[in-house]
């Protein structure tokens, strides 16, 4: 049996569904892109307030729900299909865009640099409870017009796994289209099996930047899927009420699933959240907290309600460093997310109210999500009953350690997590150096990074990949690319 956790009846969740839908017909949605809204309006949405606010009818939501696919897959940049995002399928992946990274060294954040996102390529290349790679934190030594571009050029090129990204610009998605297609040859082939996934924001409240609303309607055109993610802020840039923020998001998200579908009927797409609650006293928002957390779990509820794929933002820290803090916010985060069954779970390495990152909370954070993991699977039977052969077994061996029973179903139903979690007695954790948390941790990501194996990707592959970035720093003002291994 698979536990699973709801926080909203299916009467409430109709009733917020509901509500959003009247939202968008009655206030609609500030958008900042002249071409969403002209397709917007040829199909019967209202647009008004000088040409930036547009009223969604609900016949038109009812028509883009209907096109947007249930499910979809996603691949390596081998080919190989790595995961499905659909139905309770639960994956993990590392949070994005932060702007300083934690130095293990000093125990404090610093901006990062080409050399920490290689780093950080080659540990997510070696945790297999994270499906897919992110782009993790913003490398400082490029121009800032590259540095969507750059990320994912070098996820590309040192890490085999899918990546979740994201543009800043119409003109950065061109650059990381092309840098795509240079993995897999050909338009026909990238839509066949898509390796990326564009994260695309809505303002709140209830507003598109003309940004990401072109981000939606390229993506979708190039059969690249998106995950929409609202970001409303309970008690600040949303109602403080927990359903009033979720009303909200529903909107915003819905505002997004209608532009995204006309643009292009049946493109993939994930219903997703990075919602937080407002804290009044340190006047930031609380990633953390768990009414962060319920508010997640929630809006990925509503997207399963309408047969949608759901990511959500979990798993995260307000901690500034590895301590208890960021070990009590994450598991509990993305314990919740994963027992209410969230298909991609974003967050696990990230510090600082999302602003910072560390390689050390990555592995530990990676213990945590196979924890997760295991947890959603639940209690099934294997060869349980009846239990009279195992028990009298047991009774005669006086112990189960080496029974065939044990061999066979060890590993199946227990997790056995890396050195970073120590579970020896007091005595021989003095002997073995008895080393703190962050030390095992700082240990590991050595490990880790020391084993990694290059990427698979054909040489022809990688070629065109420094060829795409090198044109585009170029165009940004950088002649040369900074130092790194390989081509």
């Amino acid at each position: 049996m698979r536990p699973r956790l709801r926080f909203l009846d299916d009467a409430l969740a109709g009733r917020i569904l509901d509500e959003a839908r009247s939202v968008l017909a009655t206030l609609g949605v500030e958008l900042h892109d002249p071409e969403g809204l002209d397709l917007l309006a040829s199909h019967g949405a209202t647009v008004e307030d000088g040409g930036k606010r547009v009223r969604i009818p609900e016949a038109l939501v009812d028509r883009a729900l209907a096109t947007a696919p249930r499910a979809f897959a996603l691949h390596d940049v081998l080919g190989n299909r790595t995961h499905n995002l659909s139905g309770e399928n639960v994956h993990f992946v590392p949070g994005s865009a932060a702007i300083r990274v934690l130095d293990p060294a000093t125990g404090a954040l610093r901006d990062p640099v080409t050399a920490d996102y290689v780093r950080y390529t080659k540990l997510v290349a070696g945790l297999p409870n994270l499906a897919a790679q992110s782009t993790a934190f913003v490398p400082s030594d490029v121009p800032p017009e590259v540095s969507d571009s750059y990320r994912l050029f070098l996820g590309l090129l040192h890490c085999e796994k899918p990546v979740v990204t994201g543009a800043f610009s119409a003109e950065a998605f061109r650059v990381m289209l092309d840098l795509q297609l240079a993995v897999r040859g050909t338009p026909e082939a990238l839509r066949e099996k898509p390796l990326a996934v564009f994260t695309c924001c809505p303002t709140s409240p209830l507003a598109w930047s003309e940004a990401t609303g072109r981000n939606l309607l390229d993506c979708a055109r190039a059969g690249v899927p998106v995950e929409i993610v609202a970001v409303p802020l309970a008690g600040f840039l949303s109602p403080v009420t927990l359903n009033g923020t979720l009303v909200q998001g529903a909107a915003e998200n819905l505002s997004g699933v209608v532009l995204h579908q006309l643009a292009a009927p049946g493109a993939p797409l994930l219903w997703g959240t990075s919602a937080a609650i407002f804290d009044i006293r340190s006047e930031a928002a609380a990633t953390g907290a768990v009414e962060t957390a319920m508010l997640t779990s929630a809006m990925g509820e509503l997207g399963k309600r309408l047969g949608l794929p759901t990511q959500g933002y979990a798993g995260v820290s307000d901690a500034k460093e590895l301590d208890a803090q960021a070990g009590l916010e994450t598991t509990s985060g993305a314990f919740l997310a994963a027992l209410t069954g969230v298909n991609s779970i974003s967050g696990p390495g990230l510090l600082d109210l999302d602003n910072g990152f560390s390689l050390e909370k990555l592995v530990v954070d990676h213990e945590i999500c196979g924890m997760a993991l295991r947890l959603s699977a639940g209690i099934e039977p294997r060869e349980d009953f009846p239990a009279l052969p195992i028990l009298g077994e047991l009774l005669a061996e006086k112990h189960l350690l080496i029974a065939r029973h044990t061999r066979r179903h060890l590993r199946k139903e227990i997790t056995f997590p890396g050195p970073v979690v120590d579970r020896s007695s007091e005595a021989r954790w003095r002997e073995d150096g008895g080393q703190s948390l962050l030390s095992r941790s700082a240990r590991e990501v050595e490990r880790i990074v020391g084993a990694w194996t290059p990427s698979r990707l054909p040489e022809s592959a990688r070629t065109d990949l420094v060829s795409v970035m090198k044109a585009a720093a170029r165009q940004a003002g950088l002649d040369t690319l900074p130092a790194r291994e390989g081509p």
